[in-house]
């Protein structure tokens, strides 16, 4: 629907209100250019030339970008940038139609309307004059007066004219509803000219089919545009954010009383309500449900085809493991340990002889136990069997350290599967189960990083007769996304299981090995040695600060290199010592702007030429993960280069929101990596996430050096808190074949 001439000046004047603070300061000019722009619209960087004054004046704004050529009247403040001087901090911004012949030809040349450049935007406004924007939209066919202009070009002009006038009518709809027009160019891109129609039939929609808006935008969207608190979609949409929710706690199922009840906590209603809604989903198969022990859980579809998978495949693999001639197992492990000179623990001995015999085999212990020597044992003697053996990892960091420990080529779960696309739920890999791995035996290191999606895709490309060895620390904090895989498969016992205990003598030698044992067993650990330390700081801010002058001056001057020797780890996101101002406060200390080093001004951090950083989501098509770490190299034309292990990744426009700073990282990020100097906080603001396995897994990431920092209570807090929630899954039941209905 187009809107007529007379709505025309509404349109182009709807006001982007960022918040309720009244300033005083207004400024009103022509757009020069768009410098910045956030992919969600969210903030906004560009040039003004304003009507009152001379030159060019930089503005900023929680806002979408106007176009270029635009007039617009801006309230907000100035403010003094401390590199890039005078700027005006816009806090809403209004367009106003171009009423002279001048901006009408600024407006047209700025390239928002496709077919029109500067010299075409001159012969038209020479043409029509005022009436220029009221003939392409009320009278495109007289366009074909201007010379060059046939057609194709007419139908190609009225067509994307008629586009920015339905964008601009979604943003004034929503603006009108109390609901950021950043999100309208979204819906806009997924419904087009139905996007009105469809937010006010059923906004809930939106939080399924349009990316970055998820339940909760779409709740606020719905309220605006008065849906009752109790409509049939809202509720439906409710259930299924909250089971999500539980998904990304880490569960595959949750029972249906807890999803009752956190969908009612969600919505604010009735919790009996909600347990019918409930009850309908699961009559339609929206939602899976296993009766367990009189218990109902209820599962995401997507997890519950994955969960069964795993236990079907498991079990499979296990019986039918391509047969070996026989042999004496004993005899060849013997063989094997004179010929590479080492002296093997009972465990380790029977993990061998276990490889020969067993199709699935799970390989468990702690650091300094010997995994790496048993797995070289097990590649070894494999290999005089004439089996293809390939290596794997969850993550890119811990295969490059499964190939150096190995001296063998390691690759990712994902690039041996072939990523190739598809959602984080439900990837598309190259290879499954029609087109399998080329592979007789499959060794998976760091296993417990694995969640229930992962694993399922990976056993689904391992071909029947392949045998498959498992190798992970399962004391370690579980996988980020959903299931307890390692751990629900070594509680099953219906898959062999060796478990490594014994601590070889030389590596006991290392204090960072022997705390971590003691860590694991409940016992505080042993400090004041150079390769273990804990320094004791009151108060966050001063813990924080301390961080900073050790990655800037202190292990600088001993040799170490702070990007990429050091890592700073932290139990929260938030508060003083958490990742989000630890990053802040290491990038200006350890890569601070320089005149000619490039930078993005993103929502919530900048991002420079030389910045350490994290992929933080799976990315199937750049073929880049959640938690691989790179450098960016470049920055230039609205992409970033960034160099990661495997390859260098391009990221255009729309993607920098895949990036974070990672000079601090969470603990569960940390995973699959080692680094010889691990940093790390331990402050009373942390209590909620302080735990044993946490503390654990965090020092088992440093090679050469811990240094813990903060007091005493939370260092002791994190030692005897056992509270590990076991996840909702019913895997290791499924593999012991319990009943299920």
């Amino acid at each position: 629907m187009l809107l007529r001439i007379k709505e025309q000046e509404l349109m182009f004047g709807y006001i982007l209100c960022i918040g309720s603070r009244i300033v005083e300061n207004k400024l009103e000019g022509i757009v020069e250019n768009i410098t910045f722009q956030a992919t969600d619209g969210s903030f906004t960087v560009f040039r003004l030339k304003p009507g009152s004054e001379s030159g060019i004046v930089a503005v900023t704004g929680n806002f979408p970008p106007p176009l270029v050529g635009e007039q617009v009247t801006l309230t907000g403040e100035w403010v003094e940038h401390a590199r890039y001087g005078r700027q005006f901090k816009a806090v809403s911004c209004r367009r106003i139609a171009p009423t002279s012949e001048k901006g009408i030809e600024r407006f047209l040349a700025s390239g928002a309307i496709k077919g029109i450049g500067p010299a075409m935007a001159d012969r038209l406004v020479r043409h029509f004059g005022l009436r220029t924007l009221e003939i392409i939209e009320l009278s495109p066919h007289r366009l074909t007066e201007v010379e060059g202009i046939g057609s194709k070009k007419v139908e190609q002009i009225r067509k994307s004219f008629a586009e920015q006038s339905e964008l601009k009518e979604v943003m004034l709809y929503l603006e009108m509803h109390g609901v950021s027009g950043a999100y309208a160019a979204r819906i806009f891109a997924c419904y087009g000219s139905d996007s009105v129609a469809i937010v006010e039939a059923d906004p809930y929609r939106l939080a399924e089919e349009v990316k970055g808006i998820g339940f909760r935008i779409a709740d606020q969207i719905a309220m605006a545009v008065g849906f009752d608190r109790g409509h049939p979609s809202r509720l439906a949409a409710g259930v299924q954010f909250a089971l999500l929710m539980t998904g990304q706690a880490g569960h595959c199922c949750v029972p249906a009383e807890t999803l009752t009840a956190e969908t009612a906590k969600l919505l604010y209603l009735d919790a009996a309500e909600i347990a019918s809604v409930v009850s309908e989903q699961i009559r339609l198969g929206k939602l899976y449900t296993e009766d367990f022990h009189g218990m109902t859980l209820v599962y995401p579809r997507y997890l519950y085809r994955a969960e069964k998978q795993v236990a079907e495949r498991l079990l499979r693999l296990k019986d039918k493991a391509k047969p070996i001639d026989d042999i004496d197992s004993q005899m060849l492990v013997n063989a094997w340990e004179a010929s590479a000179g080492v002296t093997l623990a009972v465990a380790q001995r029977d993990a061998l002889a276990a490889a020969l015999t067993y199709g699935v085999l799970v390989l468990t212990g702690g650091p300094g136990t010997g995994k790496t020597t048993t797995v070289k044992g097990i590649l070894a003697l494999l290999e005089q069997q004439g089996f293809k053996i390939v290596l794997g990892a969850p993550t890119g960091r811990a295969a490059k350290r499964l190939a150096e420990t190995t001296g063998r080529e390691a690759a990712t779960i994902h690039r041996l599967l072939e990523a190739g696309g598809g959602m984080e739920e439900d990837p598309l890999f190259g290879r499954g189960e029609d087109n399998p791995l080329d592979a007789d035996v499959v060794i998976v290191d760091e296993t417990s990083m694995m969640d229930m999606v992962l694993m399922s895709c990976f056993l689904q490309a391992v071909s029947d007769g392949c045998r498959v060895v498992l190798v992970g620390d399962v004391d370690q904090l579980p996988a980020v996304g959903p299931g307890s895989v390692l751990k629900d498969i070594i509680r099953s016992t219906a898959i062999p299981v060796v478990r490594l205990t014994e601590v070889f003598r030389q590596a006991g030698e290392s204090m960072i090995v022997l705390n971590a044992h003691r860590i694991n067993r409940g016992r505080l650990p042993e400090y004041g040695s150079l390769d273990f330390q804990f320094r004791e700081l009151d108060g966050s801010e001063a813990a924080a600060q301390a961080i900073v002058e050790l990655c800037q001056n202190e292990l600088v001057q001993e040799g170490f290199d702070s990007q990429r020797d050091v890592q700073v780890l932290s139990p929260m996101h938030r508060q003083p010592c958490g990742v989000e101002n630890l990053n802040r406060l290491l990038q200006a200390a350890l890569n601070p702007p320089v005149d000619g080093k490039d930078y993005l001004q993103g929502v919530n951090q900048v991002l420079r030429e030389g910045d350490k950083v994290m992929q933080i989501r799976n990315n199937y098509t750049k073929r880049v993960f959640n938690g691989d770490i790179g450098y960016i190299l470049a920055i230039a034309d609205g992409k970033v280069l960034v160099r990661y292990p495997e390859e260098d990744v391009v990221y255009d426009k729309g993607e920098y929101d895949e990036l974070t700073l990672a000079y601090a990282m969470s603990v569960h990020k940390s995973q699959g990596s080692e680094y010889p100097v691990v940093v790390m906080p331990l402050t009373p603001g942390h209590h909620i996430m302080l735990q044993r396995n946490l503390l654990y897994t965090a020092v088992t990431r440093a090679k050469e050096r811990v240094i813990l920092l903060g007091t005493r209570a939370a260092l002791n807090t994190a030692v005897m808190s056992d509270r590990t929630r076991r996840r909702y899954s019913l895997l290791a039941e499924r593999l012991r074949g319990e009943s299920l209905c």
